[in-house]
């Protein structure tokens, strides 16, 4: 998906400022010092990005990106975290999710304390999953801890149906994704 993403749409709008965004850092709770209880109900996290240009993705590649995105999170330390709040009791605001917020973005985002699979309501495992409606727009994937266990992972990926039919129509993209028949 992502090579195909870099590789054929990127050269399009290649110095265009677009932002690669991790989503929210969950790990909120640990960055503060003291961190926060394990048992502390409420939300607490803050969107990370890291900006780069579709013509730096593609001369750099994947690594690159993943590193920039590495770095992003381990700067976002407890002065950036009560910088961020202390910003925010002066001017209060509710954080909405919206593709008009992050226009030409990937959005990457998934509940890592949640157990997904792990979770038994009478009518045995759940063979797949789907996380809603809510905040979901093009570009958004939502990672999570595969059902088979071992490292795998399962990936949910909102795709408009305009997007969707344009991957679709790429013979390179289908090739690529494509089990062989």
């Amino acid at each position: 998906m992502f090579r195909w993403l870099f590789n054929r749409s990127l050269t399009m709008i290649e110095q265009s400022t677009m932002k690669v965004t991790p989503g929210r850092c969950y790990r909120f709770r640990s960055r503060l010092e003291p961190p926060l209880s394990p048992n502390y109900f409420g939300n607490s996290f803050q969107t990370v990005t890291a900006m780069t240009t579709a013509g730096e993705l593609l001369e750099h590649g994947l690594g690159w990106a993943a590193w920039k995105l590495n770095q992003a999170v381990v700067n976002h330390t407890d002065k950036s975290v009560r910088g961020f709040v202390n910003d925010w009791l002066q001017s209060p605001f509710v954080y909405q999710s919206s593709p008009q917020l992050y226009p030409r973005s990937v959005i990457i985002g998934s509940s890592p304390r949640f157990n997904m699979y792990g979770n038994e309501f009478g009518l045995g495992k759940a063979l797949i999953l789907r996380s809603g409606y809510g905040n979901k727009f093009d570009g958004k994937i939502s990672p999570y801890p595969g059902r088979e266990g071992e490292g795998s992972v399962d990936m949910e990926i909102f795709l408009p149906p305009l997007s969707m039919n344009a991957l679709e129509s790429d013979e390179v993209f289908m090739a690529a994704v494509s089990a062989p028949i």
